[in-house]
């Protein structure tokens, strides 16, 4: 079932509810209403009567005639008169006899003063009249069959009003709920043709500050992190494809040389086997980059994280440039004295910025001619601040626009091997950690890269 037709049914039926309390609210207010007037007029009508028949105005035998007469064409009062010692005076019926009265009524009547009951469909009222100082009973019983009348055409006009106000109701619901709707609707449609080959399209926002705005900027946000996946995806597998497939190639044709010739020195083996053990490490180095790459691709609310000391990360780094390169040298400098702790130290993954300050110390040592990278950490209010500087070639102004490029190389680095990717991911693993990183070059003179970061 549609929305609109669930609002329309709950907006009908809660309507229901409320109209259908309003109708038995007026019908019951105009029954008790009916019920009072009709016992007033009751006791009215048997003042009346006990009145002339106490001071003989009219004789019993023509006022009882008087009842007969009108009982066939209207709902005549019958009115009985007694002492208080249970005495019949006057009745206008005694074979009729609605109330049929007894000794415990009188009594009761006494008592109160003033009684209201039904007998049967009948109203009946039994009170104390007081003439000339002596104090009467008089009963009166009706049908209220005027009042019965009234109330039944109102009964008819009610239940009318009801259904055809639920159907107008109804039908009232439903355009208001197609209207509410119709921005949905117009939702559906545009996101329907959206799918992965125009992840770009987004929802149109009216700026009306609903809910439906809401939604239409929620979708376009989710569009937008579903955008970039894809396009970290493609970008990945077409890096990829295009990346491994040199290293393989050269793999290959150094396996394919081995099997030139059946008969060859142990050396000539040595040789081959050497190179082609080359390429695999290519091959290793260039997949844990794509590999790094990608996870650096990820939300950061994904990402684990903790609180970690910058001074300790650089150590860790240059420990593991020392490492893997005997003939490098990094040097960490420290231009202040952390008194608070907190100070230089960041929110982040270790695994990530590792990763990011080796690239960039590798980075001076490779252009360097002493092989060297100086490391300087400070801080200022809001951010940690780490230089990585050399004194090496330099980068020209023309290339620096392009060093953040995935696999870029600049003229420089055909006196290093290398695969484009580290500085790419470096930029990345910052900005994902809420920092910017810079550079500072001169041909010639060296290069500085300047790495910001918000400490806690």
């Amino acid at each position: 079932m549609k929305i609109r037709h669930k609002l329309t049914l709950r907006y009908t039926g809660a309507t229901a509810i409320v109209f259908s309390l309003v109708v038995l609210v007026v019908y019951l207010f105009s029954e008790h209403s009916r019920e009072k007037e009709f016992f007033r007029d009751l006791t009215r009508e048997a003042v009346t009567k006990a009145n002339l028949f106490l001071s003989d105005r009219v004789d019993a035998k023509t006022m009882q005639s008087i009842y007969r007469n009108n009982r066939q064409f209207i709902d005549e009062v019958e009115v009985a008169v007694y002492t208080t010692g249970f005495k019949l005076l006057y009745h206008d019926a005694q074979e009729i006899d609605i109330i049929k009265e007894t000794p415990e009524l009188i009594k009761n009547t006494i008592r109160k003063k003033e009684l209201e009951f039904y007998e049967g469909n009948y109203q009946g009222i039994a009170m104390i009249y007081s003439y000339e100082g002596i104090d009467y009973v008089i009963t009166a019983a009706a049908y209220d069959g005027y009042g019965y009348a009234k109330l039944n055409s109102l009964a008819t006009l009610l239940i009318i009003l009801w259904l055809s106000g639920l159907v107008i109701l109804a039908i009232l619901g439903y355009f208001l709920a197609r209207g509410a709707l119709q921005p949905v609707s117009r939702i559906v449609d545009e996101v329907d043709v959206i799918s992965e080959s125009n992840l770009d399209t987004r929802l149109a926002v009216k700026k009306e500050h609903d809910e439906l705005d809401e939604l239409s900027e929620t979708f376009n946000q989710m569009l937008d992190r579903l955008e970039k996946s894809f396009d970290n995806q493609k970008m990945f597998i077409s890096n990829v494809a295009h990346e491994l497939r040199t290293p393989l190639a050269a793999l290959s044709t150094e396996l394919e040389v081995a099997l030139l010739r059946e008969q060859r020195t142990g050396e000539e083996y040595k040789v081959i086997i050497t190179n082609a053990l080359d390429d695999a490490k290519s091959l290793k180095h260039l997949i844990t980059g794509l590999l790094d790459l990608a996870k650096a691709n990820y939300d950061f609310s994904r990402i684990v994280t903790e609180e970690l000391r910058l001074d300790e990360l650089l150590l860790d780094a240059r420990e593991m440039v020392l490492k893997a390169n005997k003939n490098y040298s990094v040097d960490l400098i420290f231009d202040q004295n952390a008194e608070d702790d907190s100070m230089i130290t960041v929110r982040g993954n270790a695994y990530l910025l590792k990763i990011a300050f080796v690239n960039l110390m590798e980075n001076n040592c490779k252009f360097s001619d002493n092989k060297s990278s100086d490391v300087q950490i400070s801080f200022f209010e809001k951010n940690a601040i780490v230089r990585f500087s050399d004194a090496g070639i330099g980068i020209s102004k023309e290339e620096l626009e392009k060093i953040f490029i995935p696999f870029y190389r600049g003229k420089n680095s055909t006196r290093t091997k290398g695969q484009g990717i580290g500085m790419t991911l470096t930029q990345r693993i910052i900005i994902l950690h809420n920092g910017i990183i810079t550079i500072h070059s001169h041909i010639g003179e060296g290069t500085t890269f300047v790495v910001e970061i918000p400490h806690i």
